[in-house]
């Protein structure tokens, strides 16, 4: 008996000269659609799966429906890597929305809401059925107690940023009952009601440490405070400065004189002025945030850098 053929198997018959040749040529198939650059800093994509979202725009292997939760009372940072010792890239401040794509052991991968950023969570740090925060702290730092009375202990401290739902209000009308205590009905604004001077918000900030990827009143890198200070004014920033410097405000002419409330960049660097001198930034050579001369901050790059003011924008 003539040998068979895999293919001859399969099919249940002899292998032949046949079987093994096709009058037509073999179609191939190629996924074809839009080629499109993005930045992996706000495009949930992996190699390995994609928000279902893109599923039009990029292929993946596998798309998947994010989870929504929300950010623990301890805030967490974002990670490049699902990784304690990992660099950070961004983080997330206590009430805020995190869209879960994917986890593996302790660590989670997706993105915050507030501006889309990717990155890892430790999955202790969010939970999934958490209320909807009603208020936002805009004090730089907000103190909770354990009853609505300053005399009790304290339980929590939360960042200007942190997003709080709000369930009532005491009898005294002074504090705010939230998920872990009473805070000062002074420390915290409706959501709905946000609005103020940013530069107000950045000078409650001096003196507040530099952290890389921090965005909260307890710790900022540079363009964490603009992003806040910012939102804090009902005005959405992204995260980092080259995004800020591409999508917010207006750039100005080399004749324009600076005014309270202009962004200065730098190459990786931003700053929001308190007035057309001074410039208020995070920074890692103080390493917290100060206000100072703009002219000292630009004299501080190197020699090789021949023009370290890279854009000047004003947001309104």
């Amino acid at each position: 008996m003539a040998p068979h053929s895999k293919a001859a198997s399969l099919a249940g018959g002899p292998a032949s000269e046949a079987a093994d040749t096709r009058a037509d040529p073999v179609q191939q198939f190629v996924l074809t659609g839009p080629v499109t650059d993005y930045d992996p800093r706000v495009t949930p994509i992996r190699g390995d799966l994609a928000d279902i979202a893109l599923a039009g725009r990029f292929f993946a292997p596998h798309y998947v429906a994010p989870q929504i939760h929300r950010v623990a009372a301890s805030g967490a940072m974002l990670r490049k890597a699902g990784a304690g010792d990992a660099q950070a890239v961004s983080q997330l401040l206590p009430g805020e929305a995190f869209a879960l794509l994917d986890s593996t052991g302790d660590w989670g991968w997706g993105y915050g809401l507030h501006d889309g950023y990717c990155g890892y969570v430790r999955l202790d740090q969010i939970t999934l059925g958490s209320a909807d925060p009603s208020h936002v702290v805009h004090s730089r730092s907000a103190l909770v107690f354990a009853e609505p009375s300053i005399k009790t202990p304290m339980v929590a401290a939360l960042p200007m940023g942190a997003r709080i739902a709000v369930d009532a209000t005491s009898e005294c009308g002074r504090f705010l009952s939230v998920a872990c205590g009473w805070m000062s009905v002074r420390h915290a604004v409706p959501l709905a009601e946000q609005g103020c001077d940013p530069v107000d918000r950045a000078l409650q900030l001096v003196g507040a440490p530099y952290l890389w990827g921090g965005r909260g009143g307890d710790a900022l890198d540079c363009s964490g405070l603009v992003q806040l200070v910012l939102g804090l004014a009902g005005i959405a920033a992204p995260r980092d400065s080259d995004q800020q410097m591409a999508a917010l405000g207006r750039a100005l002419a080399d004749d324009e004189p600076l005014q309270r409330g202009d962004l200065v960049f730098f190459p990786g660097h931003v700053g929001i002025m308190m007035d057309a001198d001074t410039l208020v930034h995070a920074n890692a050579h103080w390493m917290q945030v100060v206000a100072e001369p703009l002219a000292d901050v630009i004299a501080r790059f190197p020699e090789t850098t021949l023009q370290p003011v890279l854009a000047r924008k004003r947001i309104a």
